[in-house]
């Protein structure tokens, strides 16, 4: 499967690394497909470490103002015009997607993808990796507009918060029939 994962190139506490280097061992270990920034700098860095150490591959998309820190020796990398074609390539280019601590980089690419569901236009499985209650805030929103109507599908339709890498993994397994 190639999982698409949305998160900071930021450089990050131990409480965000460790969490994202599991993910990202089991996601290699599990045979299966990174798809991401691009980037080999911060959080970035660790989970294409941790999946191409386990024997994953590392698909990334990068954007020419950020090619400078580009990682040279992923599987396949594309470069892309801006912002809003990268989203549309990482996006064209996943099976599932997982959504890692991150700034308004990572918000913007999570919404994206969430709007697309919302209106039917995919169906891949979104999993919101909630390490060390980061999302929580997030989630409390998204649970606030399910209730007073401003989404028409039920949340769970849209997205599955998970509270370690193992439940994301499973989850996007189970979804995609892989397990």
């Amino acid at each position: 499967m190639n999982i698409c994962v949305f998160l900071s190139a930021a450089e990050l506490d131990e409480r965000y690394t460790r969490p994202a280097r599991e993910f990202a061992e089991l996601l290699g270990k599990g045979g299966h497909t990174l798809v991401w920034g691009g980037s080999d700098v911060g959080l970035m860095k660790v989970v294409a470490d941790g999946v191409q150490e386990a024997g994953g591959r590392l698909v990334g998309v990068s954007v020419g103002f950020l090619g400078a820190k580009a990682r040279k020796d992923a599987d396949e990398m594309v470069v892309a015009r801006d912002l809003a074609e990268r989203k549309a390539l990482l996006l064209e280019k996943a099976d599932a997607v997982v959504i890692m601590v991150g700034g308004t980089g990572t918000l913007d690419e999570a919404t994206e993808i969430l709007e697309l569901k919302k209106h039917g236009h995919t169906d891949k499985p979104v999993v919101l990796l909630n390490t060390a209650g980061f999302y929580d805030g997030l989630k409390e929103q998204f649970l606030r507009m399910e209730a007073e109507g401003f989404l028409p599908v039920p949340l769970t339709d849209l997205v599955f918060f998970a509270e370690e890498a193992v439940g994301a993994l499973a989850y996007l397994e189970e979804s995609r029939g892989t397990q």
